[in-house]
């Protein structure tokens, strides 16, 4: 597993849990921000670190972002998106309810935009008492028009969570994911069972959102890539779901599948610690 993949899931279960001994390792400080110019109005707020991507469509009439990282990135993103547009951010997309997506809804409400997420997210912030809860749900689609631009919205399936989202900007032919997909070396990250996360829906979900027109694919983490990227990604969850579902229909043991796990797909000891006994009961 390369470092931004490692880094990026890391991101993941810190949002997940909030556990107070990873929130003093994650999110206790400003991530180093760089900005990737996808198009014109299209920016990519982006770390190697651990919170995800911000993604950010400028118009004339105020700028959607997609996730907001941590409260405590929030006055960099501020001064990020300074630097290509004098407009204030009106709406925040959170792909789904993990905090390095989330975390910085509350200041940016103070400010006057507006949270919007899908009704499962939602669900999972109020039932894990999170801040800046989202003002606007959609299920299982919904769409932002702002100054003669739009981003869709779509919930597609289970896959990281229960509640992810993708947003697409069709005049831009680039689609946000989160962390339905994380750019890496090909294999889902965390499998969030707690947060109604599903290895064997996942193919499925990312296929419905390869139905979408677009070109441009901007992951939950790591870096922009094409559509043939997802092409590959979706062939893993599908080839991981197949395997080990072998596995346990053939009675291999629990540490078989965590050897099958860690040596075939690059898994850590955090995804086995959180998921390896939901991953094995999803399969049967």
């Amino acid at each position: 597993m390369n470092k931004q993949l490692w880094l990026g899931v890391v991101g993941v279960v810190v949002g997940c849990f909030a556990l107070p001994a990873a929130q003093a390792q994650f999110g206790d400080k400003p991530s180093k921000l760089s900005l990737v110019k996808v198009q014109d109005d299209l920016y990519v707020i982006h770390n190697d670190a651990v919170p995800g991507n911000t993604t950010a469509l400028i118009t004339n009439q105020g700028v959607i972002l997609v996730d907001d990282k941590f409260e405590i990135d929030h006055d960099n993103i501020i001064a990020m998106l300074k630097t290509v547009t004098t407009q204030p951010v009106k709406y925040v997309i959170n792909t789904h309810f993990h905090g390095d997506h989330s975390g910085g809804n509350a200041k940016m409400q103070a400010g006057g935009t507006l949270a919007v997420a899908s009704a499962q997210a939602r669900e999972r912030m109020v039932a894990g008492k999170m801040s800046g809860l989202p003002d606007i749900t959609i299920a299982p689609r919904g769409a932002l028009y702002l100054g003669g631009k739009t981003a869709e919205i779509y919930w597609l399936g289970r896959s990281h969570t229960d509640g992810d989202v993708v947003v697409l900007f069709p005049q831009n032919r680039t689609i946000a994911m989160g962390d339905m997909y994380t750019n890496g070396e090909g294999t889902p990250q965390l499998i969030d069972y707690a947060g109604g996360g599903s290895a064997k829906e996942w193919t499925a979900t990312v296929e419905n959102a390869l139905k979408l027109d677009f070109d441009t694919v901007v992951p939950g983490h790591g870096n922009v890539v094409k559509k043939a990227d997802l092409v590959k990604f979706r062939d893993s969850t599908k080839h991981l779901t197949e395997l080990i579902t072998q596995e346990v229909k053939a009675n291999k043991s629990k540490a078989d599948v965590e050897a099958t796990m860690r040596k075939e797909f690059g898994w850590q000891d955090f995804h086995v610690q959180m998921a390896l006994d939901g991953l094995i009961k999803e399969m049967h």
